[in-house]
């Protein structure tokens, strides 16, 4: 058989909106992808349904083959296999096997844009051909980006007003679906305040669309590499996309991003359901598909005045000192922005980019002698590259990276952030001469150590309980649990039981479960120790002939709730019998319910202009129906001093601001506190990891 499906129009007739971002071709969302195959494609490929070579394919328990939009589609009307009828239902059918996925994959395909690129290729390399080479696909998504998105300057100098974002969230959702329920009580966003000058033009509300993001998981265990947060059961409500977890299928597929929120998964509405329930959702084998509410910053107006009939544009805000003098307190670094001028389109900047393990986002490793880069001096090495020319590249990749500067035209404007210690080298060496760096000494971290001071009560509905087993063993018995946490990783979480083994004592017992975060052994206090000082100190211990280990529980007072975490960590113990279960971590609903001494705090100040807004909106504080609820990131808005910072993520805790506790507060009492920050705010945040999905 020979697939051919042309798109029949013109690239003249195409639109960015309305183009498929996979497939290149114009067709409904629900409807499966059109390509123009070039050879004859063999029976056994093609789907009994659409009659065209297989999409997805997914194997029947009878023996079948369907794409599985069309076996999708097909069961919510009937509940049998399309050709023998025997009864079936789609959770019985699995993904098939990878050596059937690799022949379609390896069908030849034209380019859907055929008038202006004559390119055939591998089925599974026409999307990366039409992000990355049709010249039709970039012309199109430039046009939608010069119409639709404001320029960085343009985010970094409105002001904006008092609409908070979850009114802007539900304002699209509700053009797109009227009957979901209103937003929650009790958000607000200080990133919208109000001005005092009439003449000022304003950012009205977030500009934010809903968008359906596919995601195939080859392999049914294979995790999506999203961090959740949030939950009808957490002051957040929704659920927000904490984190894109680096070379994972999220982060292939690019679409998706910190600060989304998931609306639906294959129609089932995440609006009113506990955090449990959606990881459940999201765990889900096979595909995904995920409907998500994006920000893409602001959208601006003109404040009318009584004088004047119509106001002027706002000027472009300047970035921060080159010098480093407006952050010079601002602990992450220095912005900086750096245009470079090619004489010719296609002349190279000289630039090395890369990325780090530990940190997202691209960075310069070097710039070689004699290039643009190099010579106009202003560009360094490990500086971090957030963007290029107006694209956010804040957890960007370096393709992504030299495709921006391949595409640009003669001026390539940079945004980077400098390490706060390589701008305080430079500073102190110009100060004191060239035997000033060698003079100091960098302070020593000790991040560990940090205990909460600020006392607070976990959010409404979670709680904590400590227990103790005390118990007589071999010197040489293993107590038979694997740890995970320590105050030197990367969210400095105590330390934490990943998995109890069936050979150790602690098995027998049943007292300990999974996800304990460990206090002490035998009166050695665990709760502010590295991974590696921990490990020691149980190995000590555990040599002992009398082990007392005392740990704390954490769970939600929600009985349906509690059942389902506690379901979801007995499927994920099963999943994973594996000796070391280091890659496993607790829901994120589970530390919410430990008690403040074990919070680890970090300050995180940022800075702005005095017209620009801070760019976060929060959950929480004291309401007469709720009691007091801790105050929670909510939204972080694209373009705005929180956003480039980096630190704060959706679903962090503010317990202080500028020192002072926010317990006791309500929205009423908050809201004056921020805005009366006119350049520099120093927020005390706990954050712990969102649910690994």
């Amino acid at each position: 058989m020979r697939g051919s499906m042309a798109c029949g129009a013109g690239a003249a007739g195409l639109s960015w909106a309305r183009v498929c971002k996979e497939c290149g071709q114009q067709h409904e969302g629900s409807d499966c992808h059109l390509y123009e195959y070039q050879d004859e494609v063999d029976d056994e490929l093609i789907c009994h349904i659409c009659l065209q070579p297989l999409l997805k394919p997914m194997d029947t328990p009878c023996g079948h083959t369907y794409c599985f939009h069309c076996l999708s589609n097909f069961l919510k009307e009937q509940d049998f296999c399309p050709v023998d009828r025997l009864r079936l239902q789609l959770h019985q059918c699995r993904p098939s096997s990878l050596l059937v996925r690799n022949l379609l994959d390896k069908l030849s395909v034209a380019c859907p844009h055929s008038a202006e690129c004559q390119q055939q290729m591998q089925r599974c390399e026409l999307q990366p051909h039409l992000h990355n080479r049709c010249p039709v696909f970039r012309r199109l998504r430039e046009e939608a980006e010069k119409r639709k998105r404001p320029s960085w300057n343009e985010l970094k100098g409105r002001k904006g007003e008092g609409e908070t974002a979850g009114d802007a969230k539900h304002s699209a959702t509700q053009s797109r679906n009227p009957a979901r329920d209103p937003p929650e009580p009790g958000l607000i966003n200080p990133a919208y305040e109000e001005s005092e000058d009439d003449n000022t033009p304003l950012r009205s509300s977030l500009v934010a669309e809903a968008i359906v993001v596919e995601l195939f998981r080859g392999e049914p265990e294979e995790d999506l590499g999203l961090r959740i947060v949030g939950g009808k059961d957490t002051p957040l409500g929704n659920i927000v996309i904490q984190e894109v977890v680096r070379d994972t299928l999220a982060a292939a597929d690019g679409r998706l991003a910190p600060g989304d929120h998931i609306l639906e998964v294959n129609d089932v509405s995440l609006a009113s359901v506990p955090h449990a329930r959606a990881i459940a959702v999201l765990r889900l084998p096979s595909l995904l598909r995920l409907t998500v509410m994006q920000e893409k910053g602001f959208k601006s107006r003109e404040r009318q005045s009584d004088h004047h009939a119509s106001s002027c544009p706002a000027a472009p805000q300047p970035f921060p000192d080159p010098h480093g003098n407006a952050t010079s307190n601002h602990n992450p670094g220095t912005v900086l922005q750096v245009t470079l001028m090619k004489s010719l389109r296609t002349e190279p900047l000289g630039i090395k980019l890369i990325r780090k393990s530990e940190e997202s986002g691209v960075f310069i490793l070097d710039l070689l002698s004699g290039g643009l880069a190099a010579k106009d001096g202003k560009l360094r090495k490990n500086d971090k590259v957030l963007a290029i020319n107006g694209h956010d590249l804040r957890h960007g990749t370096p393709e992504s990276a030299a495709q921006i500067i391949q595409g640009s035209e003669v001026r390539v404007n940079f945004v980077v952030m400098r390490p706060a210690a390589d701008a305080q080298e430079e500073g102190a060496s110009s100060r004191d001469g060239p035997h000033g760096r060698a003079n100091r000494r960098a302070p020593e971290p000790q991040y560990f150590k940090r205990r909460s001071t600020y006392v607070k009560d976990p959010p409404g509905g979670f709680s904590s309980q400590e227990k103790t087993v005390s118990l007589k063993k071999e010197p040489r018995l293993s107590l038979g649990i694997t740890i995970a946490g320590g105050r030197d990783c990367r969210s400095r979480l105590p330390v934490y039981i990943t998995s109890v083994q069936p050979v150790g004592c602690l098995h027998r017992d049943g007292t300990i479960k999974r996800g304990d975060v460990l206090l002490s052994i035998n009166g050695v206090d665990l709760t502010q120790l590295t991974y590696n000082e921990a490990v020691s100190a149980l190995k000590t211990q555990t040599a002992q002939s009398q082990v007392a280990l005392r740990v704390i529980q954490t769970h939600s007072e929600d009985p349906e709730e509690d059942a389902e975490a506690a379901n979801q960590d007995q499927q994920d113990a099963a999943d994973d019998p594996r000796e070391d279960a280091l890659n496993w971590t607790p829901l994120w609903t589970r530390w919410l319910g430990l008690p403040s001494p074990m919070h680890w705090c970090r300050d995180i100040v940022l800075q702005k202009t005095n017209n620009e807004s801070w760019g976060f909106s929060i959950v929480g504080g004291y309401e007469e129906s709720h009691g007091q609820q801790p105050f929670f990131i909510k939204t972080i808005v694209p373009g705005t001093p929180a956003h480039f910072d980096g630190r704060l993520k959706c679903g962090d805790e503010i317990v202080a601001v500028n020192g002072a506790t926010t317990v006791g507060m309500n929205n009423s009492s908050l809201i004056p506190m921020l805005k009366l920050q006119k350049n520099k705010v120093t927020l005390t945040v706990v954050s712990w990891p969102g649910s690994l999905v």
